[in-house]
């Protein structure tokens, strides 16, 4: 054990040195061959940037001409980019010192990352098997998997009740309390997370361990859980070799969520029939409208000591989502934190578009936690996305966080929840690197 954090600690000062000599070593490599000139190379390629993202805004929120002009922008600022490192002939620099800052940063998160077997995967408590399991199956969901991995089946092979569902069988919240009132102990859903959620209040309402079988399209509340998205079957062990968790719910306007409740230019968007059919399209004709605040009421955020004044997108979570580490977005680090987690988003210009590649540090861009969100506008009524599920709900909305109100039943063996990528700290490195331990 004392050999093998030996070992650990000498390969996280071995990365640390590595991330800091190729961090001064892209440094060095800009000065010594462009000398003055790396600074322009630098300004150039920001600006670059900058003009593409303002570009951006102008196609989302302009029709026409307009659009067009800024389509090009967005793909011409880059190549133009290039163009003029080519034309400098030191696109081969850029390349390089690019490269170095690449490794430099792999380095660094490797030394800076904790030692855990299983990172952001919580044990749970050892639970024996249910006596009446039920579970709900929606065939039509993910494209038909709950037939392609025969889900029913092997539920039914291991004694659970398989209810599926279907344009005739009602109410899936009414189809969960008949479960229950039959004697059901452990309630489960094979479908996407708006089904979840509904089954998951049921479930919460009545003390009973609830699973989740992620048999949707994108399963975002199965991959926070740890869940095998790839094989929906592996789920089910949870029946026969389970642990129990328990992980919070949030609630909008008195309707559950498990994952997310999205205000504004998404859903506006979402509420057209025509969205189904033609996704993009859809978003191009009414996005202009939404984000000039010309359709759709103006929003209001309210979070603690926190007020945004007419964002154009909102996003209460379920616990926060990860926001700093761009290869974890959408995913969050824990589902029982007791909290909501808010994104909100204001651009009112392409200046303003522009800034937002500052990250968390943009004016335009607001995350934080609170146990409750408000969410106000001018009109008698907003529109919502809940777990994807299309809803109007009467302002003002207020969103809670409902902490420990579910028990989840996973499997004792699942691949778990990868750990956040840590923030790059120079300070740390250096420490890491030539301090007197690791």
């Amino acid at each position: 054990m004392g050999q093998s954090a030996g070992r650990g600690g000498a390969g996280k000062r071995w990365n640390a040195r590595l991330a800091l000599v190729s961090a001064a070593g892209a440094a060095v490599l800009l000065l010594c061959v462009a000398g003055l000139r790396s600074v322009a190379l630098v300004a150039v390629g920001a600006a670059g940037l900058a003009v593409a993202a303002a570009a951006g805004w102008w196609a989302l929120s302009h029709r026409g001409v307009v659009r067009g002009i800024a389509l090009v922008l967005v793909v011409g600022a880059p190549v133009a980019v290039l163009v003029s490192y080519v034309a400098a002939r030191l696109l081969w620099l850029v390349l390089v010192s690019l490269g170095l800052w690449a490794l430099a940063a792999a380095a660094g998160w490797a030394a800076l990352r904790k030692d855990t077997a299983a990172p952001g995967t919580a044990p749970g408590r050892p639970v024996p098997p249910p006596r009446h399991a039920c579970l709900l199956m929606n065939p039509r969901s993910g494209g038909g998997k709950v037939e392609r991995f025969r889900l029913q089946e092997k539920a039914e092979a291991l004694g659970a009740e398989v209810v599926l569902l279907g344009p005739r069988s009602g109410d899936v919240a009414s189809l969960a309390r008949d479960a229950v009132a039959r004697g059901a102990d452990l309630l489960g859903v094979a479908g996407g997370d708006g089904t979840q959620a509904l089954v998951a209040e049921v479930a919460a309402e009545h003390g009973v361990p609830f699973v989740v079988v992620p048999a949707g399209t994108r399963n975002h509340f199965a991959l926070d859980l740890g869940l095998d998205r790839e094989d929906p079957s592996r789920s089910l062990e949870a029946l026969t070799d389970g642990v129990e968790l328990r992980v919070d719910l949030g609630r909008v306007g008195g309707r559950v969520f498990v994952n997310n409740a999205s205000f504004g230019a998404y859903a506006e968007v979402v509420q057209s029939p025509a969205y189904r059919d033609d996704k993009a399209g859809t978003l191009m004709r009414l996005l202009p409208a939404v984000l000039t605040h010309q359709h759709g009421p103006r929003l209001t955020v309210g979070a603690g000591s926190v007020t945004v004044d007419g964002p154009q997108a909102v996003l209460v979570s379920n616990n926060p989502y990860r926001v700093g580490d761009r290869a974890g977005l959408g995913r969050r680090d824990r589902l029982d934190g007791g909290v909501l987690g808010l994104v909100s988003v204001k651009v009112d210009s392409a200046v303003e578009a522009a800034d937002l590649l500052r990250g968390r540090h943009a004016p335009g861009l607001v995350t934080l936690a609170s146990r409750e969100v408000v969410v106000d506008a001018d009109g008698p009524e907003v529109q919502v996305g809940v777990d994807g599920e299309a809803l109007a709900l009467p302002t003002p909305v207020r969103c809670v966080s409902e902490p420990g109100a579910l028990r989840v039943r996973v499997p004792r063996h699942r691949p778990g929840v990868p750990a956040a990528r840590p923030r790059l700290d120079w300070r740390r490195l250096w420490g890491l690197a030539f301090g007197a331990g690791p």
